[in-house]
């Protein structure tokens, strides 16, 4: 790829981000749009903003970029939440580390990287952007030394930021465990596995095994049961008394008659309504639901939420193997009861671990099924691949501009409109495994996006350009190191594509709202509904969270390989920044929490990013015959996996379970 075509994307993504930012400054303070841009505000304060017409409101501003900046973590964190401060603290991350390598690699590895060989450059924007890569270097160069202490250096400062952020982190989570006010789920222990006896009913089984062994502490239960039916009525009932909720209190002219109006969308007329005559209250016949046959069915579902007197019995009972058959009798810390995945509450648990194969298979045969659009858009970045199985579109390619197009916008377009069908899959898939809260569900589906998009979008790519070569490329394991260390430097302009179309964009369209925007307008002017409620949206961190955690991948695998993606990854992390926090604070609401159990995915991967870029350079500096910058690079590995080591045992017990230290003192506040 040349340089012009990434100027040429470059370009086309800045007016776009450009465009969509001034529109969004605009359209925020429309009062037809004060739903879609300031949901969480409207759902709890029930503020609105006035009709009249102020010129204001129609000139783009960046007044909304101050309000975010000015927010301080106590703030976010009051407002949306420890996952919220988890995904800023990720990005300040991102922010401090990639600073400092575009400080080190642009300044002092790209010069070297660019006269790495005695050649006659060309004027840069008809230069080839491998010449910027350290494949431009000369073998046994003496200065690849430069490359292996701007390594060091990178690898250094990005574990002690993590070590800082990871304990700051667990901080916050133990204050906001030790300040949260009473609820009733930190009392609650939900049950499942309890066995089934012929003699009495599940009730009494509870009662009997936790009055046995839990005598002290134990306060009551309450069994779980499977109401399909009946919580359909339920729901179709509160449906339909906010659809006539706005009927309340209203009076209705007995004079009028039917009328007529015209859809917004068609034109057609239809009529309105006709008045029924109104019966006195008191000759109706008023039912009640205790006068129906209507009652539970008695299927129960072998589960239970069992309470305690205090939060650190329950916190113990959690925590411990009930009897010698772990698959009976399993209890873990009850979800908040707006987290409570009711519909999962009735499967089995000597049926999760079924499901849980059934969903890794799939997710397997999706990710491989997901290889076919790859190699497309392999094909798309190699012209002369694309000339030779397309000969009919060599008339076409030959245009300058359309060249550039084809090879530096539309690949990573392609690329990112197949990757909107991941997250709702894997969120199916991650329904299927049977969790039992809303945030579990949503932190398992995140995982397996992360999984996903780090192959297909990292190593599929760089790998090759055909899934035949790919599969034989993984049939020697051994030959891995050194064919990333060929392929990444390659494929690293595609990569800085990536992030202009997939991050800067996306960036822009997320801060527009664009499905928001058009179901609200639908609403308004096509179906014409007045709606009193309005439905808040909770942040997606299962899309979010492995879209940054990728981005930060690929910085750490081309800081020191191709440092011209890191300017670009900057941008990324400092828009991300400002956008995410704006949508936090005004758009997004909080209903449930995981409690700060993002950062431990953001931690391991950002330790597999750093393993994974000092494997890739020592396999570049083999490549280039520097046995003494390889000699150095195998020490760091090992330091890396060490630190890595100590977290693990230091930090990350505190986000699988809580201490018992902080349970006794959270026990007698409680």
């Amino acid at each position: 790829m040349k340089v012009g075509a990434l100027l040429t994307s470059a370009g086309i993504n800045i007016s776009l981000c450009i465009l969509f930012l001034s529109l969004y400054s605009v359209l925020r303070k429309q009062p037809q749009n004060v739903k879609v841009y300031f949901g969480r505000r409207i759902a709890e304060e029930n503020s609105r903003l006035r009709e009249a017409f102020i010129l204001e409101r129609f000139v783009p501003s960046a007044s909304w970029i101050l309000r975010s900046l000015r927010c301080t973590e106590d703030e976010l964190l009051a407002t949306a939440g420890l996952d919220a401060v988890v995904f800023n603290r990720i990005l300040v991350f991102s922010i401090r580390i990639f600073s400092l390598a575009a400080f080190l690699c642009v300044l002092g590895v790209l010069p070297l990287n660019y006269f790495g060989q005695d050649m006659l450059h060309v004027r840069i924007p008809s230069a080839s952007l491998e010449t910027f890569t350290i494949g431009n270097m000369q073998e046994r160069s003496r200065w690849l030394w430069v490359h292996c202490v701007a390594l060091y250096i990178i690898s250094g400062v990005a574990c002690l930021l993590l070590y800082l952020e990871y304990k700051h982190i667990a901080r916050l989570r133990l204050l906001h465990v030790s300040r949260a006010s009473t609820n009733p789920s930190h009392f609650t222990v939900l049950v499942r596995g309890v066995p089934k006896s012929t003699k009495e009913s599940i009730s009494c089984t509870v009662e009997s095994f936790f009055t046995k062994y839990h005598a002290s502490s134990y306060l009551s239960h309450q069994i779980i049961y499977k109401v399909g039916k009946l919580q359909k009525i339920v729901t179709g009932a509160k449906k339909a008394y906010k659809k006539f909720k706005h009927f309340k209190g209203t009076t209705v002219d007995q004079r009028c008659g039917p009328i007529t109006y015209r859809c917004g969308l068609c034109g057609a007329s239809s009529k309105s309504f006709e008045l029924l005559p109104v019966e006195p209250e008191q000759g109706m016949k008023k039912h009640d639901v205790k006068d129906s046959e209507l009652s539970l069915p008695d299927k129960d579902c072998g589960a239970a939420f069992v309470f305690f007197k205090t939060r650190y019995a329950a916190l113990v009972v959690s925590e411990i193997v009930q009897t010698s058959n772990p698959m009976e009798w399993v209890t873990s810390l009850a979800p908040d009861r707006d987290d409570v995945y009711w519909s999962n509450l009735w499967l089995p648990y000597k049926q999760l671990w079924i499901r849980r194969i059934v969903t890794l298979s799939g997710s397997i045969v999706f990710m491989f099924l997901f290889l076919i659009p790859v190699t497309f858009i392999q094909g798309l970045t190699q012209l002369e691949q694309l000339q030779q199985r397309l000969p009919f579109l060599n008339g076409i390619l030959k245009k300058k501009y359309i060249t550039q197009l084809v090879t530096g916008y539309l690949p990573s377009v392609i690329l990112q409109i197949f990757l909107y069908t991941v997250p709702p899959t894997m969120m199916f898939f991650s329904t299927l495994e049977g969790p039992v809260s809303h945030s579990e569900r949503k932190r398992s589906a995140c995982c397996k996006v992360l999984y996903f998009t780090i192959w297909n979008v990292f190593f599929v790519n760089v790998l090759s350009g055909s899934a035949i070569s790919q599969v034989n490329a993984l049939s020697s394991p051994k030959d891995i190191p050194m064919v990333l260390a060929r392929a990444v430097p390659v494929q690293a302009t595609f990569f800085t594509t990536y992030v202009l179309t997939s991050g800067w964009a996306s960036l822009s369209s997320e801060l527009m709202q664009l499905f928001g925007l058009t179901w609200n307008f639908i609403m308004k002017y096509v179906l014409r509904m007045k709606e009193d409620s309005y439905f808040v949206p909770s942040f997606p961190y299962h899309t979010e969270v492995p879209k940054v955690l990728l981005f930060g991948l690929l910085g750490f695998t081309c800081s020191v390989l191709a440092p011209l993606i890191l300017p670009f990854l900057l941008v990324y992390f400092f828009l991300g920044y400002v956008v995410y926090r704006n949508q936090f604070l005004n758009v997004y609401c909080t209903k449930y929490d995981t409690g700060g159990l993002y950062w431990p995915i953001a931690h391991y991967t950002t330790i597999f990013s750093i393993v994974l870029t000092q494997i890739i350079c020592l396999g570049v500096f083999g490549l280039k015959e520097s046995p003494v910058a390889a000699g150095f690079t195998v020490p760091l590995i090992i330091l890396t996996l060490l630190f890595n080591q100590y977290c693990s045992n230091r930090l990350r017990p505190l986000f699988k379970t809580l201490p018992a230290q902080g349970g006794r003192a959270i026990g007698k506040n409680g």
